[in-house]
C-alpha cells in the first residue's frame, strides 16, 4: 500500500469513526473480563469460606471450582463474541474504507 493511499485512509472520517467504535467496544469487552477475573481473585482473597463451601452433602467439590471454570468459560465466550464482530462488521467496514482510499 502506498503512502498516499495510507494517508487517505488515515484521514478518512469513516476510518476515524471505525477506530473509535472498535476501541470503545474492545474497552467494554476488556472491562467485562477484568471485572470477572478480578472479582474472582477478590473473592478468593476476602471470602475463602464461601469458595470452600461444598456443593452438596458428601461432595468434595467446592463452590470455587465451578466459579473458576466459569471465569475461564466467560473469557472464552467474550473473546469469541469480539472476534465474531471483528471478523464480520469491523473487517467489512475496513475493506470498504480501504477500497474508497484506493480510488
Amino acid at each position: 500500500m502506498s503512502e498516499i493511499v495510507r494517508d487517505r485512509i488515515q484521514l478518512n472520517p469513516k476510518f476515524l469513526q471505525l477506530v473509535k467504535k472498535r476501541n470503545a467496544y474492545a474497552f467494554v469487552m476488556i472491562a467485562l473480563v477484568m471485572i470477572c477475573y478480578y472479582g474472582y481473585i477478590l473473592l478468593i482473597a476476602f471470602n475463602r469460606e464461601f469458595l470452600a463451601t461444598k456443593l452438596g452433602a458428601g461432595m468434595t467439590t467446592s463452590v470455587g471450582v465451578p466459579l473458576g471454570v466459569g471465569v475461564i468459560v466467560f473469557t472464552i465466550l467474550v473473546t469469541w463474541i469480539y472476534v465474531r464482530r471483528a471478523n464480520s462488521e469491523f473487517d467489512a467496514e475496513m475493506d470498504a474504507i480501504v477500497k474508497e482510499g484506493r480510488q
